[in-house]
């Protein structure tokens, strides 16, 4: 039987929790690092072997920062039905939406830490990373949540959606800085694509309606597949004032991660993030379903691509913004909808680089720096921490989780988000499996 990708290498699933305390530390961590770093990913238990990348146990991985001391690092399962093996699906035909993987994302809102997965609600967990239970904003969600919200960095509130197969396909959620649901609205002509992310701009909120469509004849587990007679478009709806939404078609892309969106002056949106064109998604979905003639990474072909909506006239431009292929695209979130020049990115092999980076990249200029972690290392998600007194768009740090295949370690990296060097690197205990999303919660936002 071929041995799932996803189940390999800097994939290969750890067999258990664990905890250690006074990490080692090469370097000096930044003293403004005062809190945890969390990550999420899929880590199925031993001796399971899910048929897709996503279907994987959530398993989150953290390391608690002070001081300028590596304190600890936890990994936990999210402790979910899913986790016993409990169906989304129930025999009568509903949906168990708190039988999550909650492998997705982790972040934090009013006080909360969620582990998330679109297909659920979240998981609430402490700051010690055990798990609480789904959490449904006091009896308001009674929907799924997407993975990826977006917090309005001038009010704190969370903007999130559920998507379904079924009608609704699409409702907006805004949630207030206390966790409590104070909008819910059906986005009208929405269909049943999968819409892993979105956007918000300062006045709108940006929706994915691309050509990776529900198909029930889709036999990996996640039942959606590329159907290029369905037409790409992408949503804009006004946040302020009567709710309105434009569909814009653009060309037939994919788009897992939206960098970032923003309005410009002239009444116009622009939304970037990396995106696939058919023959790239099916490279890639072969990965993720570990189907014959699958590539030797997750990513192949996504491109840093730029969109000019005009909901006035309902068209858009596009421009490929650079040639690396790249996915998991993070920002200052301080600019979350707001004007940004600034993404940072993991690069993967392909387009002539032969092996894995972070990148950096400023739209404006076009000026790009590679983080290289070596040979056989591979650098996750690469997430954005301002440093103290900060004034400039990337004054701050990147950490990330580095999977050491040759050492069969891993450590987290403090990169200076300038130039990318390295600041500090904290040994961590065993090697911890590359994943997907994460969040620096500081001090000020964790609760016990």
């Amino acid at each position: 039987m071929t041995t799932k990708p996803y189940l390999t290498g800097h994939y290969t699933p750890v067999p258990d929790e664990t905890t250690a305390v006074d990490l080692p530390v090469t370097g000096a961590l930044p003293p403004e690092l005062n809190g945890e770093y969390l990550r999420n990913g899929h880590n199925p238990k031993p001796g399971i072997t899910p048929s897709h990348w996503f279907k994987g146990s959530g398993m989150l991985h953290g390391v608690r920062l002070e001081n300028g001391r590596a304190q600890w690092y936890r990994n936990r399962w999210v402790k979910t039905p899913a986790l016993d093996g409990a169906p989304l699906v129930r025999e009568d035909g509903s949906i168990d939406l708190t039988a999550s993987v909650a492998g997705t994302h982790i972040v934090e809102h009013g006080g909360r830490l969620l582990a998330l997965q679109e297909s659920n609600l979240p998981f609430e967990v402490t700051p010690e990373l055990d798990t609480v239970g789904p959490f449904d904003f006091h009896g308001k969600l009674t929907s799924a949540m997407t993975a990826h919200p977006k917090q309005d960095p001038a009010t704190g509130e969370l903007h999130f959606f559920s998507y379904s197969p079924f009608p609704p396909h699409l409702t907006y959620y805004v949630a207030s800085p206390e966790g409590h649901i104070i909008r819910s609205q059906v986005v009208n002509g929405s269909g049943p694509s999968l819409m892993h992310d979105f956007a918000i701009t300062a006045t709108k909120a940006v929706f994915l309606d691309l050509p990776v469509v529900f198909d029930p004849e889709e036999t990996s587990g996640i039942p959606y597949r590329w159907h290029d007679d369905y037409p790409a478009r992408i949503g804009v709806l006004d946040r302020i004032g009567t709710p309105h939404v434009t569909w814009i078609p653009v060309s037939q892309r994919a788009l897992l991660h939206v960098t970032n969106a923003y309005d410009t002056p002239d009444g116009k949106i622009v939304l970037e993030g990396p995106a696939y064109d058919q023959a790239s998604w099916a490279t890639s979905w072969k990965w993720w379903t570990g189907a014959p003639g699958y590539p030797t990474a997750p990513v192949s072909g996504a491109i840093a691509t730029r969109w000019l909506l005009d909901p006035a006239t309902a068209t858009a431009t596009e421009q490929e913004l650079d040639d690396l292929v790249t996915d998991f695209p993070t920002i200052n979130e301080d600019r979350t909808g707001l004007p940004s020049d600034i993404s940072y990115s993991v690069a993967f092999p392909g387009a002539g680089l032969d092996e894995f980076a972070i990148v950096k990249l400023n739209t404006t200029t076009g000026q790009r720096h590679l983080h290289r972690p070596g040979p056989d290392r591979h650098a996750g998600e690469a997430v954005f921490v301002p440093a103290a007194g900060a004034t400039g768009e990337d004054d701050g740090y990147l950490l990330t989780i580095v999977s050491d295949l040759r050492a069969n370690a891993s450590q987290l990296l403090v990169l200076d988000a300038h130039d990318l060097s390295t600041t500090a690197t904290v040994e961590l205990p065993r090697r911890v499996p590359s994943g997907i999303h994460g969040s620096w919660i500081p001090d000020t936002h964790l609760t016990s």
